[in-house]
């Protein structure tokens, strides 16, 4: 597996901005988990060709890295820990909700990001995000938390889920 850190060397200066930003904010504000989702996100938004980091000012990347790894982690949900609503991670960024959700705008359809997204889950949350879970076998959608043991083992093998629930 390649690191998911790595970044074309003409684009290293800006990651290495954008990251920072990240980094002092989830310190901050949130924790290691979404400092590690929205760092891989921005390295990911290096890799693409054009990058649109190359447009913008870094601390609005970064916001904008925060905000769709919390919008679809639901880090605005009272009920999460830890929770934020996302339109005071723009505030505590300093940037504005319309410039932010444009940057996201941006982010997600650039990489093909929806609600949900199993790529873009925090690993903490990926045993709740059914759309991880829901294969189909035998033409029918199943849940493979429910079902035996030894189909749990076979989807790990496969490669379709990324870890084995009834081990969990």
């Amino acid at each position: 597996m390649s690191d998911p850190l790595k970044v074309p060397k003409a684009l290293q200066p800006i990651f290495t901005e954008v990251s920072q930003h990240i980094e002092e904010f989830c310190r901050k504000n949130l924790n290691d988990e979404y400092c590690q989702m929205a760092r891989e996100l921005a390295a990911k938004l290096c890799r693409k060709r054009p990058s649109p980091l190359l447009k913008g000012k870094p601390e609005q990347w970064a916001c904008a890295c925060v905000y769709v790894i919390g919008s679809i982690n639901f880090l605005h949900d009272k009920t999460q820990t830890p929770h934020l609503p996302l339109k005071q991670v723009c505030e505590l960024f300093g940037i504005g909700k319309s410039t932010a959700t444009a940057k996201a705008r941006i982010i997600e359809d650039s990489l093909n990001i929806s609600q949900l997204d199993p790529r873009w889950t925090l690993p903490s949350k990926l045993l709740d995000n059914p759309l991880v879970w829901i294969l189909q076998v035998d033409g029918f959608m199943v849940d493979i938390r429910n079902a035996p043991a030894e189909l749990q083992e076979e989807a790990f093998r496969l490669g379709l889920i990324p870890f084995v629930p009834e081990r969990k």
